[in-house]
């Protein structure tokens, strides 16, 4: 067994060492800090889709990333319950019921994804 000298890391090198016009102090940082956790911080923006073609290849890209997601841990019930839910919420419903299906064949036994596949089919009236 070989073993690697560990890495220093490097220094950060202060070019002007004068002291600022104003100190700040500890208490000052703390306080501003906690001002700032207090302030309502707008939600990012949403992705807007302009044309199917885009919308295509958002809902491609997004199933590549949750067929990933599967395929690195098939017995991750919550990989199965997020892709089947972000397929509902698409409109999709075939598709869900198809990832629900495929969740069941991994994880029959799992009571969660028994009644979470149930909960869509009633809410599409089922």
């Amino acid at each position: 067994m070989s073993t690697k000298p560990q890495k220093m890391p490097k220094v950060a090198k202060v070019k002007d060492k004068s002291p600022a016009e104003m100190q700040i102090t500890a208490e000052q940082l703390l306080r501003e800090a906690k001002e700032r956790e207090l302030e309502i911080v707008p939600a990012p923006p949403r992705q807007k889709i302009a044309d199917p073609e885009e919308l295509q290849e958002y809902r491609l890209k997004k199933r590549r990333a949750f067929e990933d997601n599967i395929r690195k841990n098939r017995g991750n019930v919550s990989n199965w319950l997020k892709y089947s839910k972000w397929e509902e919420e698409q409109g999709e419903i075939r598709r869900a019921r198809s990832v629900y299906e495929r969740a069941l064949d991994v994880e029959h036994r799992n009571i969660t994804l028994w009644l979470k596949y149930a909960e869509m089919e009633m809410r599409c009236k089922q």
